[in-house]
């Protein structure tokens, strides 16, 4: 063992050592966060220690939560951020917020006070334990080093089992500088991925379902997130044409199928849906929902599908299952394994569904409504015109991060996803601006061959704008594109079609995107017209580093966006 000075003795570790070390036996690849004062040890322990682990340091600790998120989405593993004390905790609570209602897991560390000064009134002290609860399937405060790790391999075991999510540890200053028996570090390698220990549930749930689909002639599947992070690409399309059932999906269900597969419906519900996509969840008999909640975006607040219609219902959290509509066929399970369990059971049913006319009809009305749009030359730009741009140019291996506001819901609608996988990270759970740009790092980080696009309004920009001089410091190749319209544009949609157009402290002023991501060093670009709009975007993409373009683009008070109850 090589020698650490005066804090690792022989066979012993300070506890900052035995933290690097387990992370290490968990394969932990990259970690993103911020230093802070608690977190002196680790931090040297860090940097005196052979490993082969990547540590980016961010601008803030929200974003480096969105940062480990965006990373545990594209590469299957576990995301790791870490912050300080007092406010570092306070700022990193959002992004596991996000992560954990949207089942990705992530492991936060926090460096805490010494256990010695609690109660004493020292900077920074807060109880992080109660502070997380809430908000994570699981945490803890390492009050000593001898249980360090224990608590890291049940933080990497419940994160990545049953319906993932995010987790947290406390570490103490004085937990990181005790020592402890090295032996003690060694890592369940199962859970250094997930989903891990996937579930399925009893043969005879299965026949039950198969029973009702036999029977059924207007069923349709959809399918939230929890396909994508089982990966059940192949099983869910092979079950579709079994019986010609229709996909659709949630927003946070896109990528589960290639969307110019004649199956594919696209998205559903109020946000990214559209009237001819949601006549046929409307007309079906039987809805087979798969990783998903059928919450209040997915279902119109529950009014589609409508009551009486037959449910079948799989997730991986049994919570889930009938918590909105009454469930003919619940089935705890994991997707991939469940799906393809559901399929031995139909093997030789009579396909009768008459999906492809279903799917290709509602894909026509969509897209000569949007296509409409997307060939306006009217200024300013129409946001459809940017996604019409996009499906063109960019490769299909491409990663797309998208803020809520303006991207979401006209990526959600018209961007046709043309491979499965994951291509596409929104944050779904609370919608927070600022995530994008974040996400996108992660991603890039994650995956980095891939063009990683972050979109985001001009609200979100300045959320995140501080993470530009991460993205030069690091040459991350991560392109960027802001909707200009200076106003909180979702909110503004709102007062719109609800409260009689009463803007109320909505708008703000014109800020110059492009010329602050210069100033940060991002070869940038302004959009005015939809006649330089290509090209534009043509060359931010070809730009060998990070790059932005800055679209000056029409408010979503006044577009035609794909959002249910801004419509009269």
């Amino acid at each position: 063992m090589e020698s650490t000075g005066n804090i690792s003795r022989g066979n012993m570790l300070s506890g900052a050592e035995a933290m690097v070390r387990m992370l290490q036996a968990y394969d932990v690849k990259h970690i993103f966060g911020l230093c802070g004062d608690t977190t002196l040890p680790f931090y040297d322990a860090l940097a005196r220690l052979d490993h082969d682990i990547v540590h980016y340091l961010t601008r803030d600790e929200r974003h480096a939560a969105y940062m480990a998120d965006g990373y545990a989405r594209v590469t299957g593993k576990p995301g790791i951020c870490e912050g300080p004390s007092g406010g570092g905790a306070t700022y990193i609570l959002p992004g596991l917020v996000e992560a954990n209602e949207s089942s990705i897991p992530i492991l936060a560390i926090t460096t805490d006070v010494a256990t010695t000064s609690r109660g004493k009134y020292p900077l920074t002290e807060l109880d992080q334990v109660a502070l997380f609860k809430p908000v994570t399937k699981w945490n803890t405060s390492l009050d000593d080093a001898a249980g360090l790790p224990s608590a890291v391999r049940k933080a990497f075991r419940t994160m990545t089992t049953g319906r993932p999510g995010a987790v947290h540890l406390a570490f103490p200053f004085d937990t990181q500088k005790i020592t402890l028996d090295e032996q003690q570090i060694w890592a369940e390698k199962r859970h250094a991925y997930f989903p891990a220990e996937r579930l399925l549930d009893t043969k005879d749930k299965f026949e039950d379902a198969a029973a009702i689909l036999r029977e059924a002639e207007n069923a349709l599947i959809i399918c939230g997130g929890g396909p994508v992070i089982s990966g059940a690409y192949e099983e869910l399309y092979k079950l579709a044409e079994l019986l010609e059932i229709p996909i659709a999906t949630t927003v946070s269900g896109q990528g589960v199928v290639a969307e110019h597969a004649p199956l594919a419906l696209g998205v559903v519900g109020s946000n990214g849906g559209v009237p001819s996509t949601r006549q046929v969840v409307d007309e079906s008999d039987v809805i087979l929902f798969i990783g998903c909640r059928a919450g209040s975006v997915t279902t119109e607040r529950w009014r589609s599908p409508k009551p009486g219609v037959k449910i079948i219902h799989i997730d991986s959290d049994p919570d889930v299952i009938g918590a909105n509509y009454k469930t003919d066929v619940g089935i705890v399970s994991d997707a991939k394994l469940a799906l393809a369990e559901l399929s031995k059971c139909l093997d030789g049913a009579e396909n009768r569904n008459k999906g492809l006319v279903r799917s290709a009809s509602a894909w026509e009305t969509k897209v000569r409504d949007f296509e409409a749009l997307a060939t306006s030359s009217d200024s300013p730009i129409k946001p459809e015109a940017v996604v019409a741009s996009l499906m063109d140019i960019l490769p299909k291996d491409a990663v797309i991060c998208a803020d809520p506001g303006t991207p979401c819901p006209y990526f959600s609608a018209h961007y046709r996803w043309p491979v499965a996988g994951r291509h596409f990270i929104t944050n779904r759970a609370h919608g927070a601006l600022g995530y994008s740009l974040a996400a996108a790092i992660g991603a890039q980080v994650g995956r980095p061959n891939a063009t990683v696009l972050s979109v985001m309004g001009d609200g979100s920009f300045n959320f995140s704008c501080g993470e530009l001089e991460t993205i030069v410091r690091y040459q991350l190749p991560i392109k960027m594109l802001v909707f200009s319209n200076n106003t909180f544009g979702w909110i503004k949609a709102g007062q719109n079609s609800g409260f009689d157009k009463r803007f109320y402290n909505v708008d703000f002023g014109e800020t110059d995107h492009a010329a602050v991501a210069s100033a940060f060093g991002v070869k940038s670009w302004r959009a005015n017209k939809p006649s330089e709009l290509r090209s534009v975007i043509a060359e931010v993409l070809s730009h060998d580093g990070p790059a932005l373009v800055d679209i000056i683009s029409q408010p979503l008070h006044e577009a035609n966006a794909p959002v249910s109850e801004w419509v009269a």
